[in-house]
């Protein structure tokens, strides 16, 4: 009797499959909760007899074997298009320059500043020393010939985390959707976008940063499927691969946060079902959020320190990036002029010494021969903050009334008058009443007179933070404040960056808002004075935690401070749905190699079709079933990715940051599954391929006539006047 229920049993599950290819719409209950339903998987899937028979066996086996063949052929084609001419052009392209070059520091171990978190471009350096780059190549500027250089490992490398992406939306769309179709055409988006292609196939962080958004994606939705089956072998294993892809994506990135934050919300979810389950004790409960916390927070936190633990371990020798750093943080690395040095412990008249704001990447207060531009104040020297080490960084600490110094110098004290007389052109730190060119409720601060004559204006009282009148004045160690004698105010780094009259140095001010703040505040960091003797200052050296916090500190003010460079194409966010304007990667006119990264118009502009789309299907479907219509109930699974792609994609509105045009596909990653979901659900159609290959040009590079040219291999494909190939 047993087995002709479970037979019976078995072609009622085979008749409701075949039933799923029909043309409907969902239900609100589908669409509108998490379309991670693990429950409703296993009772679509699991029938009575799945305990080993041979039906259930052959049922599964019939599913499997088709899904496996169009995987290897996702596979095999989404290879394919990311490797191919992977070494052309033979020179650097865009932000190769940037990214390029900080994996030959890696590999010289050199210490640099960027704003993003280190792991893709250790990454980056580790697949180019592992294919036998040397890390010599300057990666001076766009353009410049790679020659003998080593450069395809690098770029290999992110083209093979590139090809990855669409095999993960193929498996992802698979599991929300139970729709070999909407996989396969998800899938096909992907692989025949020519943005994507584009995107992967040179030396950038992005193709790094989608492979971990899309790694957490896949490792989340996998664990959501094993929710009848917790504390399993693969529940853990699941858990475990999203919690270290959700660092990989941060650790490449700060926007791999959005993904964070998408995890978050759908854990949330999931615990919030948990608790309502009255089949659980509160241990129960309590051993599942336990989990998570291990696998999504301290797991995910551990290795995204564990990253720049390396990351401080490699980069020990001074670089270019030491000035934007404090004097302890600089003091670590080797070949700095803090690094195991020896000076005089306490400020004298006489030194010689720089100065440096404590503001993060606050600069080295800093003189030129250039002057202040017309109508900028008074048309006198300029002074300014400086990120980097530089010979016009030198100050020479002075009386005030040019008094000769004795043998053994006299000290600085809290309180005392002095001097600041600039080393290389001898004019004194000056303020007056002028207003400061770009903050203006402060004061111009400028170099004034000659061989250190000057004016009243150019006397300052020095203040220690938190000291007494006659306190001495610490090297490195002193807070100190530079307070104006005529006017009241106070030396102040404002951290805006001067126009290019200024060379884009730091606006340098004299504020009369008197509160302490890191941005009044200073400390002498090189300090020369042949008449006192020098001690080790070694012991100063921070430790861990203190510059892991500093670093991302200046990352995150580095971050929001970007600007664009001169003639870079920079764009707002409303242009990327719509594939507005794209982005020159390689070369300007017809005798030059030409890559223009353009998502497949058709493409991108479907993708924004299917986002309505979705949400009238929705609609439809929550109108019917209110009716009391009884619809035939289809999985698609969209609510997660029309999630996922508004976390990737709306933060932008409120950056204050430079945006360009890649910044969008991360969120295109999302509406192209959601495309697939949706366009699953109707139809079936492989025409992408003839798309692809009408724009192949843009990925792969084209030399000859532009595009509005006879002859071009873009002809007639320019649809839009800002697409600029």
């Amino acid at each position: 009797m047993e087995k002709e229920e479970c037979i019976s049993q078995w072609h009622k599950t085979r008749d409701s499959s075949t039933l799923r290819n029909r043309k409907v719409f969902p239900s609100p209950e589908q669409t509108h909760q998490s379309p991670i339903t693990p429950e409703s998987k296993i009772k679509q899937d699991d029938s009575p007899c799945s305990n080993g028979s041979s039906g259930d066996f052959s049922a599964r086996a019939s599913v499997d074997s088709p899904n496996q063949l169009l995987l290897i052929v996702v596979t095999g084609l989404s290879f394919a298009t990311r490797l191919y001419k992977i070494t052309e052009p033979p020179h650097v392209c865009w932000d190769e320059t940037h990214f390029g070059k900080m994996g030959s520091y890696y590999i010289n171990r050199t210490f640099f500043f960027d704003v993003h978190p280190p792991l893709g471009k250790m990454l980056i350096a580790l697949a180019g020393y592992m294919t036998g780059y040397d890390g010599t190549f300057p990666f001076v500027k766009p353009g410049d010939k790679y020659e003998d250089h080593n450069y395809w490992g690098m770029r290999g490398f992110c083209a093979i985390l590139g090809s990855f992406l669409p095999i993960f939306a193929y498996l992802i769309v698979q599991e929300l959707s139970r729709s070999h179709t909407a996989a396969l055409i998800t899938a096909a988006l992907l692989i025949f976008d020519t943005g994507c292609i584009t995107i992967s196939q040179y030396i950038l962080l992005d193709p790094i940063l989608m492979f971990f958004i899309m790694a957490a994606m896949l490792s989340m939705v996998k664990f959501n499927q094993q929710s009848s089956r917790p504390f399993t072998a693969p529940w853990w294993l699941w858990l475990v691969l999203c919690g270290a892809a959700l660092a990989g994506a941060l650790g490449v990135k700060f926007v791999g946060l959005f993904v964070i934050l998408l995890v978050g919300l759908n854990t949330a979810g999931e615990l919030w079902r948990i608790l309502g389950d009255l089949s659980l004790s509160l241990m129960d409960v309590a051993k599942h959020f336990l989990a998570r916390v291990v696998g999504l927070i301290l797991l995910p936190l551990f290795l995204y320190v564990a990253v720049f633990a390396v990351h401080f371990a490699l980069l020990n020798k001074s670089g270019p990036g030491d000035g934007f750093f404090s004097s302890t943080f600089q003091s670590r690395l080797i070949g700095n002029n803090l690094y195991n040095v020896s000076m005089p412990e306490y400020l004298a008249y006489g030194s010689t010494i720089t100065v440096k704001n404590l503001r993060i990447a606050g600069g080295y207060l800093h003189s030129h021969w250039h002057l202040y531009p017309e109508g900028v104040g008074a048309k006198q020297q300029q002074v300014t903050a400086y990120l980097h080490k530089d010979y016009n960084n030198m100050w020479l600490v002075q009386k005030p009334d040019n008094d000769t110094q004795s043998e053994i110098p006299d000290l600085v004290r809290h309180g005392d008058i002095i001097r600041l007389e600039h080393k290389e052109t001898t004019r004194n730190l000056h303020s007056h009443l002028h207003l400061a060119p770009l903050t203006k409720k402060h004061f111009q601060v400028t170099g004034y007179g000659i061989n250190g004559t000057g004016d009243t204006n150019d006397l300052w009282q020095v203040e220690v933070c938190g000291g007494r009148r006659g306190d001495l004045v610490k090297v490195l160690r002193s807070k100190v404040r530079f307070l104006h004698k005529a006017t009241g105010c106070v030396l102040y780094s404002s951290g805006k960056t001067l126009p290019k009259w200024g060379w884009e140095q730091v606006e340098v001010t004299c504020s009369p808002y008197l509160k302490e703040t890191p941005s009044s505040q200073w400390n002498i960091e090189d300090h020369i004075n042949p008449g006192l003797p020098n001690i080790s200052l070694s012991l100063l050296k921070p430790n861990f935690l203190e510059i892991l916090l500093e670093s991302h500190i200046v990352m995150i003010r580095g971050n929001s401070g970007l600007k664009p460079k001169d003639n870079e194409m920079n764009s707002k966010p409303w242009h990327w749905p719509i594939n507005y304007q794209g982005l020159r990667f390689s070369g300007v006119n017809e005798t030059e190699y030409r890559v223009y990264l353009l998502g497949n118009p058709v493409v991108w502009w479907i993708n924004l079709a299917s986002l309505g789309l979705y949400l009238i299907m929705v609609a439809v479907s929550s109108i019917a079933i209110q009716r009391g219509i009884s619809l035939q109930q289809e999985r698609l699974g969209g609510g997660l990715l029309l999630l996922g792609w508004l976390l990737h994609y709306a933060p932008f509105y409120i950056m204050g940051r430079v945006l360009y045009y890649h910044h969008y596909f991360p969120a295109m990653l999302f509406s192209s599954m959601l495309t697939g979901c949706c366009m699953g659900f109707f139809y079936y159609d492989l025409f992408w391929i003839s798309l692809f290959y009408m724009f192949h040009p843009l990925s792969y590079g084209m030399t000859g006539p532009l595009a509005h040219e006879p002859g071009s291999a873009m002809a007639g494909l320019k649809w839009m006047d800002s697409w600029e190939f």
